[in-house]
Order: structure tokens, then C-alpha cells, then sequence
């Protein structure tokens, strides 16, 4: 534990080359009626909605355009499980195949198969709460 902990404030220079975690990827939550939720959004805060939610474009420290989702799900989604929680984070990672060896390792529990898409690698896990985690290896190019 103190590795990690130092590894996080150690110069940018002396950190491990493999980063985990590089962002946010987005965040899926339940809702009772997530159309008219996103109608809610849009009207009220002027998110551009579509079917999925929102999607929030940036740019990394390299100048790559990046991307964000928020997303309300509807209320007996399945998506979420096995977690009962009614929400999900996703985060945005640079080496799903080697985090994913990592967390093996250490024990995190591993929910089913990684999945490829054009638009980047989803694997899904569990923290010690039994919250499900996305993780996503982005291919942000796909949306351009």
C-alpha cells in the first residue's frame, strides 16, 4: 500500500510508465423515466442530448480529442449487474489487457470477458462494495 501511495506522489519522472486510470469515461445512472430525464436535461441545462445521454468532448495533454458520456439508464436495467447500486462509473484506461492482468493478481473480482468494439475495449469489475466498474480502452478517433 505505502508503493502506491508514493507512487502517486512521487515526479512525474519517477512513476511507473503504466498508468490505470487516465480519466473519466462516463457515468451511467437509473432512472424512472430516463427519456423524459434527458428531455429534463436538455431543456433545462442545455445538454445536447440523443438516445445515449450526453457526450462531453475535451482534449488530453497531448491535444487528442477525448470524449465522456453521461448517460441515465432505464430503472430495471440489467446493465448493471451483478451490482444492485443505481449507478455505474466508467473509466477511461490506457492498457485494459495489462490492468486487467494486474487486478487478477490482486484479486479484484473480474465480471465475464473483455468486449472489442471500433470505438475501444469494455471489461467490467467489481470494488469491494460490489459497485460494477467499466473500464474502457477508448479509440476516441472513432467518433471524429
Amino acid at each position: 500500500m505505502v508503493d502506491k501511495i508514493k507512487a502517486i506522489y512521487l515526479p512525474k519522472e519517477e512513476k511507473q510508465e503504466f498508468t490505470k486510470v487516465t480519466g473519466i469515461g462516463g457515468f451511467f445512472f437509473k432512472a424512472k423515466d430516463y427519456k423524459k430525464l434527458l428531455d429534463w436535461y436538455s431543456e433545462k441545462l442545455g445538454l445536447k442530448t440523443d438516445q445515449y445521454g450526453s457526450t462531453f468532448w475535451w482534449k488530453d495533454k497531448e491535444g487528442n480529442d477525448c470524449s465522456t458520456q453521461w448517460s441515465p439508464f432505464a430503472a430495471d436495467t440489467t446493465y448493471f449487474l451483478p451490482s444492485e447500486k443505481q449507478f455505474m462509473q466508467n473509466f477511461r484506461v490506457e492498457n485494459l489487457l495489462h490492468l486487467l492482468d494486474e487486478l487478477k493478481n490482486e484479486g479484484v473480482t473480474i465480471l465475464g470477458d473483455m468486449e472489442t468494439y471500433d470505438y475501444g475495449k469494455f471489461a467490467w469489475i467489481l470494488d469491494p462494495e460490489g459497485n460494477k466498474i467499466e473500464l474502457w480502452e477508448p479509440i476516441d478517433k472513432a467518433f471524429q
